[in-house]
């Protein structure tokens, strides 16, 4: 039996896969089982934020797995400890952490906090959240209702939790706020809603406002935390200081984790939350690892000087295929490209692979290219050169 047929019969369909057999990796490169190369343009969905195989990286969680794995957050975990310090320390806000091994339950996480606050600080319960259109927070119960997004609001896995409405845009949450509303949960960047970052005064605004209001203010950094828009945060990005910020993805390089900071450091007792296999051994240590190795790029420049170089490409393709692209898109290495007819996306997404580049589709017309944060230039230039060759074979 092959491996699509063993996918297909013991594997739950949840996914239109792609059935290229990556076997390994090193750097942005991927290699199928027939030693073909592809450039990754994707980096499991800005997870890989340090490249495959990456020797520091490794190292630490190949040290780690020889020591301890796992064991119970009922005794203190050192790299917890220590990973919880380099987060705070790297954002610049006073806050704690509590580690989970997701954005969904970082999110779950999120809305605890905003629920408990609005049940203890108020004398009328407060325990709604707001949030965006197009907006993306997870595939829990909770967080796909938390979605703005009604493909996502089945009614195959209603009924869902009460207490979430979605505005169109920024300027509708001030009208959409009542006296039950604990939280407004944003991204700065909406990811699966097309790579549109949010205008950073609008956002300054909003932020100020909900102060006053003492309304929380959620960020999801999900995907544009660790530095994957050149800050390491996006909130430093956009110079805000929320209240509850929530990060996983690209902080254990493709170890499972997710974290929950708040500024509301005792809002949680023994009880009110946990997790089994939150902050262990394995995923602080990978975590660690992960924020050595970007921080320093950050604080040399390598970082800056990588995320011009792949925007000017993005702009050169929107400048050589103005019949296929209308603009590009997004901050960072959290980039996209703004497709004027979203029919030829799977086209493009499909042509590339055969090109042998890996990317991504955000929305219902956006290629979206998410890679390392260690891409190299001489990587960038190859993956544009064969995505080029994709495009041309499409026209």
């Amino acid at each position: 039996m092959n491996l699509e047929s063993l996918d297909k019969k013991y594997v739950l369909s949840t996914y239109a896969r792609n059935y290229t057999n990556f076997t390994h990796g090193r750097g942005s490169k991927l290699y199928d089982e027939n030693g073909r190369e592809y450039i990754d343009f994707a980096a499991g969905i800005a997870v890989n934020s340090v490249g495959h195989a990456n020797p520091v990286l490794t190292e630490a969680i190949c040290k780690q797995a020889g020591q301890i794995i796992h064991i119970s957050n009922l005794q203190v975990i050192e790299p917890q400890a220590k990973l919880a310090q380099r987060i705070v320390e790297l954002s610049g806000y006073d806050m704690a952490v509590f580690f989970a091994n997701s954005g969904a339950e970082a999110n779950e996480g999120a809305i605890k906090i905003a629920r408990k606050y609005g049940e203890t600080r108020f004398e009328k319960k407060r325990y709604k959240v707001i949030t965006l259109e197009h907006s993306f927070h997870g595939r829990t119960i909770t967080t796909v209702k938390a979605t703005g997004q009604e493909s996502f609001h089945s009614p195959n896995f209603s009924p869902y939790p009460a207490g979430f409405s979605y505005e169109k845009s920024i300027a509708d949450v001030y009208d959409a706020i009542d006296d039950e509303t604990v939280a407004v949960l944003v991204e700065l960047v909406q990811g699966e809603g097309g790579v549109a970052p949010f205008d950073k005064v609008e956002i300054q605004k909003l932020a100020s406002f909900l102060k006053e209001k003492d309304i929380l203010l959620i960020v999801d950094e999900v995907q544009t935390g660790v530095y994957r828009t050149g800050e390491f945060l996006a909130s430093n990005l956009y110079e805000i200081e929320p209240d509850v910020i929530t990060l996983a993805k690209g902080l254990g390089g493709g170890v499972p984790i997710g974290a929950v900071m708040t500024r509301h450091k005792d809002i949680f007792v023994p009880g009110d939350h946990g997790s089994t296999f939150g902050g262990n051994y394995l995923s602080c240590a990978a975590g660690l690892a992960v924020l050595e190795i970007l921080s320093k790029l950050y604080d040399k420049g390598l970082l800056h000087e990588v995320l011009i170089h792949f925007e000017s490409k993005l702009k050169g393709v929107v400048q050589k295929y103005p019949q296929l692209f209308e603009q590009e898109v997004g901050l960072g290495l959290m980039r996209g490209l703004r497709a004027k007819d979203g029919q030829i996306v799977s086209k493009i997404l499909s042509q590339s692979m055969e090109e042998g580049v890996v990317i991504l589709k955000a929305g219902r017309n956006t290629v979206r290219f998410l890679p390392s944060l260690t891409i190299t230039k001489e990587e960038i230039d190859e993956g544009f050169e064969r995505f080029e060759r994709a495009l041309d074979s499409l026209l």
